[in-house]
């Protein structure tokens, strides 16, 4: 099976996560997608990071409904930060059966040469790049590992997210319902 590898801390995840992965699986020749939930990105501070529990759950909540997505914790077992390349490698040995492919935004293609062995990922896995807005054009864009993916154009942000709650602004339709809710109860983000 070919599967999208949908990385991030999900902090927490929002209808923007759920467009683009059900675009990639839907619209693409990725048969499903898993979301692989980070505890820690070398490139963002942890201060304002639920436990990575509370992630994988709304993760989980989000996606409950759609057999095409999947949450995965595999980078809950191995050394922090989490390198990319170092996950991959793992998945590929825990699931020969499947091939994998990495799924970013445009904006992070720009900085994907400051990547850890960014070179075999490209060799090795290849990437399906949606838009983003304000990103910058890259020459990888014309490398032949390199798939962009006709996507909504979507500026959503977790951190406006965790801000509107800290305001006591509503959240509705950016998350969920079921990850709202999880939030209200938890007092996640106060």
């Amino acid at each position: 099976m070919k599967i999208g590898l949908f990385f991030g801390s999900f902090n927490p995840i929002h209808i923007g996560h759920l467009i683009i992965a059900n675009t990639m699986a839907t619209n693409t020749d990725l048969e499903q997608v898993w979301f692989i939930v980070s505890p820690q990105n070398p490139f963002k501070k942890t201060k304002s990071l639920l436990h990575e529990f509370d992630r994988l759950d709304m993760v989980e909540r989000a996606i409950a409904d759609n057999s095409r997505l999947k949450a995965n914790n595999i980078e809950f077992s191995m050394p922090k930060p989490s390198y990319t390349i170092d996950t991959l490698t793992r998945l590929s040995e825990k699931y020969p059966q499947h091939t994998f492919r990495l799924i970013m935004g445009g904006d992070n293609l720009e900085q994907f040469t400051n990547w850890k062995n960014y070179d075999k990922i490209l060799e090795y896995y290849g990437l399906y790049v949606y838009p983003r807005p304000r990103s910058e054009e890259s020459g990888l864009k014309a490398h032949a590992n390199v798939h962009l993916v006709e996507a909504p154009l979507l500026d959503i942000s977790a951190t406006f997210i965790r801000d509107s709650i800290r305001a006591n602004r509503s959240i509705r339709y950016m998350v969920p319902e079921t990850v709202e809710e999880m939030i209200e109860r938890k007092k996640f983000y106060r």
